[in-house]
Formats: structure tokens, C-alpha cells, sequence
């Protein structure tokens, strides 16, 4: 698949560059692709939720009423979660929601996920950028050249590029990452999807393992 590379402008180079068919123009998995994001939201919930129960209430432990002859329910404790200020019946615990889920499943998902975005024409591919020091505005101008400076982005880099990251850092919706931190959740909440030349190398080989 030829696809034209534009420059920090976004203009056309009148270059082209193969997106690799077994990665961009696969038959997507629905389910590999639910499964590998269902993971990445469960990661980052805390799980430290805390509901007090009945045994760690204040509290007297006396027996509240006589057990017969009172016409209702017999009670032993006034710490109960039947009487208000009692603990919580079956409350949330601290727990740890990630789940396993093999590598291969999760890259059928990034390759699903990448092909989902390329039939859409979401993915665009850009030589590589570099500034000479972090300045937002640079950013700024890139994501006005390529049109998404309202939308949410995804750029990927070939390796980690300390400029162009904090360059980004300040401004919502747009995210830098590098080919090896890619994921299918990134790829699909993101409008456009910008590879930069030195990340095509990098995709395939992650992905193709």
C-alpha cells in the first residue's frame, strides 16, 4: 500500500512510502481489539476503593433487643448494615483489576486497530520532525499544517525524542509516543494518526514478531 509522506508543513514531498499489508490491511479482529482495550482501561483504574464493613465499625457490640417476643426481625448488633450508621453489606475491597492477555492477541489488536484507521484515512505518514528546543508553538504549527490542532492526535515517533515530546506535553489531545509504546486504545481514540518515517520500521517489527 504507496502512501504519500508529507512534510512539517503538510505538504506532499512527492514521496511515497509501503505501509506493510500484514500490518495496515489486515482482516480486522473486533474481539482481539475489545479485548486488548478492556485491559488498557482496567490498568489504570487504582482499585483502592474502600467501603467500611460491619466488623470494623464503632460501635457497641450489645445485643440491641431481647430475641423473641418483639414482633420483628431478631438484631444482635446496632453495627448491622440494616440500621443506618451500620458497615456496608458486601462493600467495594482494595483489588487489582488487570487481566493476562497473550501477545499475540494483543497484536492482532494494534494491527486491527491500525487497519480500522487507515481504511478511514485516518493515518497520515510525515518525515521526521526535530526542533531545536521545546517550544510549544512549534508543535502548535505542525498540528495546524495537518489540520488536527482540534482534534485529538497521535504521533509516533521511531525513538524517543525528548524535544518533540515536551513540545507537546501542554497541549490536550495530542500525544507523542515512539513505535514500541504503541497501543490499540492510542490508535482509537485518536483522529489522526501521524507515523513519522524512522517509526515504519520500528511498527512492523513490533508487530510482526
Amino acid at each position: 500500500m504507496k502512501v504519500a509522506v508529507l512534510d512539517i508543513n503538510g505538504k506532499d514531498t512527492g514521496r511515497q512510502v509501503d505501509l506493510s499489508n500484514d500490518v495496515f490491511a489486515i482482516e480486522p479482529n473486533n474481539h482481539a481489539v475489545y479485548l486488548d482495550v478492556k485491559q488498557y482501561l482496567a490498568n489504570q483504574r487504582q482499585g483502592t476503593h474502600k467501603a467500611k464493613e460491619r466488623a470494623e465499625i464503632t460501635g457497641s457490640t450489645r445485643k440491641i433487643k431481647k430475641q423473641k417476643g418483639t414482633g420483628t426481625a431478631r438484631a444482635g448488633s446496632i453495627k448491622s448494615g440494616v440500621f443506618k450508621g451500620g458497615g456496608r453489606m458486601f462493600g467495594p475491597r482494595p483489588r487489582n483489576y488487570g487481566f493476562k492477555l497473550n501477545k499475540n492477541v494483543k497484536r492482532l489488536a494494534r494491527k486491527s486497530a491500525l487497519t480500522i484507521k487507515t481504511t478511514e484515512q485516518s493515518v497520515v505518514v510525515m518525515e521526521d520532525i526535530n526542533f531545536d528546543s521545546p517550544k510549544t508553538k512549534n508543535f502548535t504549527a505542525v498540528l495546524k499544517a495537518l489540520e488536527v490542532e482540534n482534534k485529538k492526535s497521535l504521533f509516533v515517533l521511531g525513538a524517543a525524542n525528548n524535544n518533540v515530546y515536551l513540545s507537546s506535553r501542554n497541549l490536550q489531545g495530542a500525544d507523542v509516543v515512539t513505535s514500541s509504546e504503541l497501543s490499540t486504545y492510542a490508535i482509537l481514540n485518536a483522529s489522526k494518526v501521524v507515523l513519522l518515517e524512522s517509526s515504519l520500521e520500528g511498527i512492523v517489527t513490533n508487530l510482526s514478531k
